[in-house]
């Protein structure tokens, strides 16, 4: 487990389709769009299915939510996501 201390926060500056590249990392894809709708689907660790808000920057609280669930379904502590997510690598 992460000690507060050394938890990264989340960013406020960081966009819909910046997100969902990012999310390569764990096998998503964009399959489609609707509006403003990013689709994007996973078949690592069983199918997952999730849409991205395509908006400049996202909402702190909409990031969270969405990366609550992206945590649960490959089976990381949500914190571990975000550190991978947001690394340079």
């Amino acid at each position: 487990m992460h000690s507060p201390e050394a938890q990264m926060k989340l960013p406020r500056d960081l966009d819909g389709i910046e997100l969902a590249k990012r999310l390569q990392r764990y096998g998503y894809d964009i399959v489609h769009q609707t509006g403003s709708h990013l689709i994007l689907k996973t078949a690592q660790n069983g199918e997952h299915t999730v849409s991205v808000l395509n908006h400049k920057p996202l909402k702190v609280g909409t990031l969270n939510s969405f990366l609550n669930e992206v945590a649960e379904h490959i089976g990381l502590e949500k914190q571990v996501v975000i550190e991978r997510l947001l690394s340079r690598r």
